[in-house]
This record gives structure tokens, sequence and C-alpha cells, in this order.
């Protein structure tokens, strides 16, 4: 009998400071996210494979009205800088950062 692989962890960093305000500039989840679209399963595509797209690991989202970024631990699992990055970053800018359930939803208390 063999056991399921453990879900990977995903976490929302939410475009709201610590101190209660909307993080500017308003695109920063779309800046954030496109920064890691590189990061993605088989690695970046070149040449008239390419497109333009998100990596399924580092994903923009409005959640109820807050721009937010979904990050999997997968990231961290094929470049652990990538990962270190987008923690550092919504660290140093004193964003939220709320571990997420299942279905892209804020884990229960």
């Amino acid at each position: 009998m063999t056991s399921k692989p453990p879900v990977p962890r995903k976490v929302c960093i939410q475009g709201i400071t610590r101190e209660g305000r909307a993080f500017r500039p308003s695109d920063w989840a779309e800046r954030l996210a496109g920064a890691m679209s590189s990061f993605r399963p088989g690695g970046a595509r070149a040449g008239i494979a390419a497109h333009i797209g998100y990596s399924p690991y580092c994903v923009p989202r409005v959640i109820e009205g807050v721009r937010s970024v979904i990050v999997s631990e997968k990231l961290r699992d094929i470049e652990p800088m990538a990962w270190d990055f987008v923690m550092n970053f919504a660290r140093d800018n004193h964003l939220m950062v709320v571990e997420l359930g299942g279905a892209d939803e804020p884990a229960a208390p």
C-alpha cells in the first residue's frame, strides 16, 4: 500500500500591509508573478513554444477584493532562491502572508 505524497503547502501574500494599508503600486501582484513566470514545470521555454503566462507556482489573484499572490512551496522545490525572493519581498514590504487551505482559501484557525 502506497501513501499519497503530501499536498504542497500554499501561501497567500496579500496586498495589505501589517499597518492595514493597501500596497502600491496597484499592479504589484502581476509584476511579482511575472518575475516568477519562468519557474514552471519543464522550465522556461524559448522560441516558438514561448508564451506569456504565469507560473502555476506563483499566480496573482484578487481574493475578497484584495490583490494577492498565491505561492506554492513547489516553487521552493525547483528554485529555493525564487521562493526566498518572493517571501523576502513580502517581509520587506510588511505584507500579510497567510497559509492557505486546499482550495486557495485561508486555512481554518
